[in-house]
């Protein structure tokens, strides 16, 4: 597959850089963004994939959540992908609304029409991209992590508990942790996976943890002021669950902070610490 570059910024002496390419799994164009350290210079570097929420896309992360200053200390390479396929013949929410289609693949592979044609998100963020990722750039595929922010860091905690051997290292803010039980969840696995929610368990963090196939730890922070805090990401739902099940977890909890890039911001260093310390074993 090949890739067209379409942006590039020196940033904290490494490369911050966007690229398009065709998509097989998604059957549309996508584009992603990747950050190059200094450190790639020199030879290959641990990686780290960043998922992004509901309405965003790649360049959400890449101006607003901090992340190069942290990233060129610790020489960690991060790629930033798009939530969602694009483009002409791409469906969307009918009613247009935010929470589903466009802008909220979910991080699913959709089983349902429209859907399955494009929206298989899941396939694309541990299959083809990555393929695309070690063709392309200096990167130390046994030293992969992944996090994310809401509708993202549902996909980064899945992902990972799903993928033990692809990915070292896990952590999300404010994420959507049992979409089984919000209406967010219930919106899109009902819309991409169909009726039956046996299936949508494998798309859940606390069902996932329930099954204990995977111990990976969780490093999780939420925000208390966040506006979405109750009725959509009930992180004590992922407390009791890892509680149950003797899951290892990190949740911190912060008063005041909400759902914004303000609050990811505030806290990134530790995440990319958490990380790089996990990479580095």
């Amino acid at each position: 597959m090949s890739l067209t570059q379409i942006g590039s910024n020196i940033c904290f002496g490494g490369q911050q850089n966007r690229y398009q390419h065709q998509s097989n799994v998604l059957n549309c164009e996508m584009v992603f963004s990747v950050y190059l350290p200094a450190a790639a210079e020199n030879g290959p570097c641990p990686i780290l994939y960043w998922l992004s929420g509901l309405t965003c896309t790649d360049e959400n992360f890449v101006t607003k959540a901090g992340a190069q200053k942290y990233a060129a200390e610790h020489g960690i390479i991060i790629v930033a992908p798009d939530t969602s396929p694009r483009g002409e013949g791409v469906p969307d929410d009918p009613d247009g609304a935010y929470d589903f289609g466009l802008s909220a693949g979910f991080y699913v592979n959709a089983t349902e029409e429209p859907w399955s044609v494009h929206y298989n998100m899941y396939d694309y963020i541990i299959k083809e991209l990555p393929t695309l990722i070690n063709a392309n750039f200096p990167v130390d595929a046994s030293r992969v992590g992944i996090f994310g922010h809401s509708m993202g860091g549902h996909g980064a905690l899945t992902i990972a508990l799903k993928n033990p051997d692809i990915y070292q290292s896990v952590s999300a803010f404010a994420p959507i942790v049992a979409p089984l039980r919000c209406p967010w969840g219930q919106k899109a696995l009902s819309n991409y996976l169909g009726s039956d929610q046996s299936i949508w368990a494998d798309y859940d963090t606390t069902a996932l943890i329930a099954r204990g196939e995977n111990k990976i730890p969780l490093f999780v922070d939420q925000g208390l002021a966040d506006q979405f805090l109750e009725e959509q990401l009930k992180p004590e739902l992922l407390e009791e669950a890892c509680k149950a099940h003797d899951h290892p977890l990190i949740l911190r909890r912060h008063d005041g902070y909400d759902h914004s890039y303000f609050f990811v911001a505030s806290f990134m260093e530790d995440h990319i610490r958490y990380h790089a310390e996990h990479l580095s074993r």
